[in-house]
């Protein structure tokens, strides 16, 4: 092979084609491109846990605003107030059933300080703690699987913390119950007595709220 084509083979080999060139040349640019998209996408995260952190502390000290204007206050725990529930029920069903529970679990422990606050009896075991107020409240949370049905959802809630409180009053409160009433009937109707009334105003004040969109507000 004659030494002019030896030398331009060899010149024709150490540089790469122009395919390859744009190829080399495009990479940086795609891999900066994915990098902005990815810190976009980590920045709009962040900003969304920060939304949803703050939307929850706000709508559970509501609750606990809420939890102090009482009809009336039972004796062993329990009242009906001026609809305490709904912001956890907004919080849910904006947010989803895991972040509506945690800030359940949290207006529950408002709820706790402030029944002790107030000069009620409410701590007799701890577990008969844990039903009645972090277990009661947080799965009010449960309503947030039934977001396109809001009504139903509270319905959900409501029922939910029945069961516990009624538990409850059955392992831990049948001593208060009257002379030959069975625990479970004396905790039903200790429990639906505040709970009923509560039902009613959370549902009424929940349907005008679903009417008036408030959980499409942007917050």
């Amino acid at each position: 092979m004659p030494a002019e084509g030896r030398d331009e083979g060899l010149l024709l080999g150490s540089h790469p084609s122009r395919q390859e060139e744009n190829m080399m040349n495009a990479q940086p640019g795609k891999v900066g491109e994915s990098a902005r998209k990815s810190a976009t996408l980590s920045n709009r995260k962040e900003i969304e846990q920060v939304r949803i952190l703050a939307e929850t502390v706000v709508l559970v000290a509501l609750s606990g605003a809420l939890y102090l204007f009482r009809f009336f206050l039972l004796p062993q725990g329990g009242a009906v107030t001026l609809g305490s529930m709904v912001p956890v029920f907004l919080l849910t069903l904006r947010r989803g059933p895991r972040v509506g529970m945690v800030g359940g679990v949290a207006f529950g422990l408002v709820a706790l300080v402030e029944d002790l606050y107030s000069g009620v009896e409410v701590i007799f075991y701890p577990a008969q703690v844990i039903l009645d107020y972090p277990l009661a409240f947080g799965v009010l949370g449960l309503a947030g699987f039934f977001r396109r049905i809001p009504i139903l959802g509270v319905g959900i809630g409501v029922a939910a913390r029945f069961c516990s409180h009624f538990v409850s009053g059955v392992l831990f409160f049948a001593s208060f119950a009257p002379a030959g009433m069975s625990p479970f009937v004396y905790s039903a109707l200790y429990n639906g007595g505040f709970l009923l009334p509560e039902f009613v105003i959370t549902a009424a004040l929940m349907f005008v709220l679903v009417r008036v969109k408030a959980l499409e507000l942007y917050l």
